[in-house]
């Protein structure tokens, strides 16, 4: 029923030399992911300064890990780090939540 319209020698010409750009561009990405492989992912050390997460906290009502990732501007696997060691200090308690969510306060 539906057969495939013929195409203009223009519009063949285009098509071909576009699958001819296509197949080097190819070559390129697969070189590029090659490289990629070699390469050893960069490992960064954030951390958070006691007395500027202290300051961070004092504006807080109720912290949490990510309430405070958001305010100090860090990933919340590092607050959740520096919260651990305020609460190991005794500097915060927790008060609340549940499954890894928890709310802390401030021990003044």
């Amino acid at each position: 029923m539906g057969t495939n319209k013929k195409k203009s020698g223009a519009s063949s010409e285009r098509a071909g030399s576009n699958a001819a750009g296509d197949k080097k561009k190819e070559g390129v990405d697969n070189a590029n992911k090659m490289e990629d492989k070699g390469r050893q992912k960069q490992k960064l050390a954030v951390f958070v300064e006691e007395a500027q997460g202290r300051k961070t906290l004092q504006g807080m009502r109720a912290i949490t890990a990510q309430g405070f990732a958001r305010a100090a501007g860090v990933k919340v696997s590092v607050a959740n780090n520096f919260i651990r060691s305020l609460e190991s200090k005794g500097v915060l308690s927790n008060i609340g939540g549940y499954s890894g969510h928890w709310v802390y306060k401030l021990i003044k």
